[in-house]
């Protein structure tokens, strides 16, 4: 049976105000709402982005993606493929993939929906749970305020954490981290992420530092982009490399992978264009024995890693959830007790969206 044809793509922008916000200039993060009608059935999707270009993201849905998946068969791994090439004139990741994400997601929720399956299924469950680690945007928080985080995390069961490190003081950085580790005591796995703030010799000053209090990764020390900078610090330290929240397609993986620059690959779903795109690269890191940790968005991340042939960790930001901040009519998709996520079953994708925000 031939698959159905596309009959029609809607997008919707929802901006949505965080309960913390993730420093001055990241108060909100943005979600562009995906509708894909086919001649089976309408598809959800989504696009997600902090902070730059959502109006940009929906305005290539609006125009060049619409344009050009009209009365295409609604089938998400033939389509991505099709799509990619079409777009890539203007950029093969970033503003494309992340895009074509609010695509690839409505077609897989629909052909879930449509099986009467949530998503896990539809892909094939492989582990009925997966570890959560607590995870936050705090470099602004003070010691106290950071400490209070990690201490409700533990509370809550989380076995594992991560903290923002790059302050302009190493000394404050190693106060906060013997901090937390305190907190933690020795048996708690303890991550740290930088998100680019160093070059290569303020990495390998802050790693001789920071290496003694037990780190299970440091991450994105670098500029996403410098694959030369990396392959000389993982080979500098013992302390394990994580990154990819800024790689937008399989090449890039590719790259640093083969380059020997990474211990752990953490793909964001939405920024890699989808579940596709995902699935692919995830294969790609197990060919070659490398770690896989999801990154953000755990209401999809925590199903998808259910799916996945070895267990992988799913980051949960503190309070920040489509749940949480209000942006769905129903239950979440998963549960997270005790620092393990559990899904709940619902079909497809399991979001389904609010048409607005409420302003009350």
């Amino acid at each position: 049976m031939s698959a159905s044809k596309i009959t029609g793509l809607s997008t919707r922008l929802l901006t949505l105000p965080l309960h913390r916000p993730w420093g001055d200039t990241v108060p909100e993060n943005h979600v562009i709402v995906t509708d894909v009608s086919t001649e089976a059935g309408t598809g959800h999707g989504f696009s997600w982005t902090p902070t730059i270009g959502p109006r940009a993201v929906q305005a290539l849905l609006d125009h060049d993606i619409r344009d050009f998946v009209l009365g295409r068969p609604a089938e998400p791994e033939v389509l991505w493929d099709l799509l990619w090439k079409h777009l890539h004139e203007a950029g093969g990741g970033g503003l494309t993939t992340i895009a074509m994400a609010g695509v690839d997601l409505a077609l897989w929720d629909l052909k879930a929906r449509t099986a009467g399956r949530s998503i896990a299924d539809q892909l094939g469950r492989r582990q009925e749970s997966a570890v959560v680690y607590g995870s936050g945007v705090n470099l602004h928080y003070s010691q106290d305020e950071l400490v209070a985080q990690v201490q409700r995390w533990v509370a809550e069961g989380k076995q594992a954490v991560k903290i923002k490190v790059g302050k302009p003081d190493l000394a404050e950085d190693i106060d906060r981290v013997a901090a937390v580790r305190d907190v933690l005591g020795p048996h708690r796995k303890l991550m740290i992420d930088a998100n680019q703030r160093w070059d290569l010799p303020a990495a390998l000053r802050a790693l001789d530092a920071l290496a003694p209090f037990g780190l299970e990764w440091l991450e994105e020390p670098l500029r996403a982009d410098d694959l030369w900078g990396y392959r000389q610090l993982r080979r500098s330290t013992s302390v394990p490399i994580a990154l990819g929240e800024n790689l937008h397609n399989i090449y890039r993986f590719r790259d640093f992978i083969s380059a020997g620059a990474v211990d752990i690959v953490q793909p964001n779903i939405v920024r890699v264009g989808g579940i596709t795109p995902f699935r692919r690269i995830v294969e790609l890191a197990r060919t070659h024995s490398i770690r896989v940790a999801p990154h953000l968005l755990p209401e999809l991340s925590g199903q998808l890693a259910l799916t996945l042939a070895e267990p992988v960790w799913v980051e949960d930001v503190e309070d920040a959830a489509f749940g949480q901040l209000g942006a769905l009519t129903g239950a979440s998709p998963v549960r997270i007790n005790d620092g393990v996520l559990t899904a709940t079953g619902a079909p497809g994708l399991g979001l389904d969206f609010v048409s607005a925000l409420s302003r009350g």
